[in-house]
């Protein structure tokens, strides 16, 4: 794949082996409606751009915001919508076809929490599910019905309850890939709404 002009900010997460496990992975297919939480840089949303022109990113950093604004206009990229708010805030009333999420998985005590933008990328609270939790018990109000929700997590926070999570919701979900670094798997979860 043809590599994208990456500008970085210090405030931003700058896309690493996680962002890239969904990246390279994305089950979207022309025409669907896409929606990425936690843009960040907008890696993720410019690899979707080549698959659909119906591309919507939220964060909740607005630094990120202007940096992913940046990304797209230095890679000409003008079909995604870029929305400021906290998770599903910014779209309320709206639903897509695929829901794409790089959570904040690492489990974070108070003195590891950083005075920085940067901080909302990774914090996950005491269990690393902070975050993870309040998304699924939303993401069945945003999801078109066959809609596939694509997310990544970690080992750290709990994978096996991310899928009883998304079977009680009556999603059928699955670990379709992971990578293995130092003590902990990084997990790609697909969860289709049948």
């Amino acid at each position: 794949m043809a590599e994208f002009i990456l500008n970085t900010d210090d405030n931003v997460y700058i896309p690493a082996e996680d962002s890239y496990l969904l990246a390279e992975n994305l089950e979207i297919t022309p025409g669907q409606s896409v929606l990425e939480i936690g843009t960040g840089s907008g890696i993720v949303a410019m690899y979707a751009s080549r698959l659909s022109d119906d591309i919507t990113v939220t964060d909740i950093n607005f630094d990120a915001c202007e940096l992913a604004r940046k990304n797209f206009e230095a890679n000409n990229i003008e079909n995604i919508e870029i929305l400021f708010g906290n998770l599903f805030e910014p779209v309320k009333n709206r639903k897509f076809d695929v829901i794409l999420f790089n959570t904040p998985y690492l489990p974070t005590e108070e003195d590891e929490i950083i005075d920085s933008n940067l901080n909302y990328a990774f914090d996950g609270g005491l269990n690393g599910r902070k975050v993870i939790d309040m998304f699924l018990n939303e993401v069945p109000n945003y999801l078109n019905e066959g809609g596939i929700v694509q997310m990544i997590q970690s080992s750290f926070s709990d994978n096996n309850l991310t899928l009883q999570k998304f079977d009680e919701l009556g999603f059928i979900a699955e670990i379709a890939k992971k990578e293995h670094f130092f003590f902990e798997d990084i997990t790609l979860i697909n969860a289709y709404r049948i």
